[in-house]
């Protein structure tokens, strides 16, 4: 059989896809027999939500088949199996990006696990820039709709819902849960970019006109899940916001610094969520 990154690259065909997730589906189930509620991905910076779930089982990616390599700055690259609140959880502390050279196939693939898993719904999160002047960095943006920047769509055709790809309960409960929690959180449109460059002073002036965030992932989990009619909700940390007048160039340890720094409400609201009677 081909590698993972050989077998994944490739426009597989149906038939193929199924055995793969069925593949790495038992080996999840061989060593975790517990049913999830729901499957999060840590994005960056929010690893440390990790250190607050009961680990039950864990896999490092490399020991799954078919399953990418992280190499992004604050991605472990491993699966956790477990509880948080005393819900029993799928978790991926570190995500795949196109820019790392993978694959949209092999960027979601673990969405199919988590479906064939029977996972309930999926929580996102990343780090984003914010465009829309009245953000500030460390606010929680819940995002409702997305435009995807990333090109032209190459190899896995996408079979979307023609209705919204992000769930209407979980907006409508996430926005309570932060009301009720006094968790600052903002709602809008996420723009989803290639990278792995932050963009250029004339890209954000752009982008500021059409949303009111920009990052580097989630979007190709997001069509996934849509296609496997997998609920989603997505949580998006603005790690900085693009002023006019900032000639300074961000930086990685910028982003990650402040993403961290919000953690802990992003960590209260996605207990709450999976707490909640949906």
């Amino acid at each position: 059989m081909a590698d993972a990154e050989e077998l994944l690259a490739m426009n597989l065909s149906a038939e193929q896809l199924a055995a793969a997730v069925a593949e790495t589906t038992a080996v999840v189930r061989a060593g975790w027999s517990e049913h999830p509620h729901a499957a999060i991905i840590l994005g960056t910076g929010l690893g440390s939500l990790a250190e607050h779930i009961t680990i039950e089982a864990e896999w490092d990616y490399r020991d799954l088949p078919h399953f990418a390599r992280s190499t992004a700055d604050g991605h472990r690259g491993r699966l956790l199996a477990g509880r948080l609140a005393d819900v029993p959880i799928l978790a991926m502390d570190g995500r795949f990006h196109a820019y790392e050279g993978y694959s949209f196939s092999q960027i979601t693939f673990p969405i199919r696990v988590f479906a064939e898993l029977g996972a309930s719904f999926l929580i996102l999160s990343n780090a984003s820039g914010g465009l829309n002047p009245t953000l500030r960095s460390g606010d929680i943006l819940l995002i409702d709709d997305h435009i995807n920047l990333m090109g032209p769509l190459v190899g896995q055709v996408f079979k979307l819902p023609h209705e919204s790809l992000y769930d209407p309960r979980l907006l409508a409960r996430s926005e309570q849960i932060a009301n009720e929690e006094a968790i600052p959180l903002r709602r809008g449109t996420y723009i989803a970019m290639l990278g792995p460059n932050y963009e250029t002073r004339a890209e954000y002036c752009w982008l500021r006109t059409l949303g009111d965030a920009v990052g580097m992932s989630t979007v190709p989990e997001v069509l996934a899940a849509g296609e496997l009619g997998l609920p989603v909700v997505a949580f998006s940390m603005v790690t900085n916001v693009f002023r006019l007048d900032d000639t300074q160039q961000t930086t990685s340890e910028e982003v990650l610094h402040a993403a961290s720094n919000a953690e802990p409400n992003l960590r209260r609201l996605v207990t709450k969520l999976l707490t909640s009677d949906l």
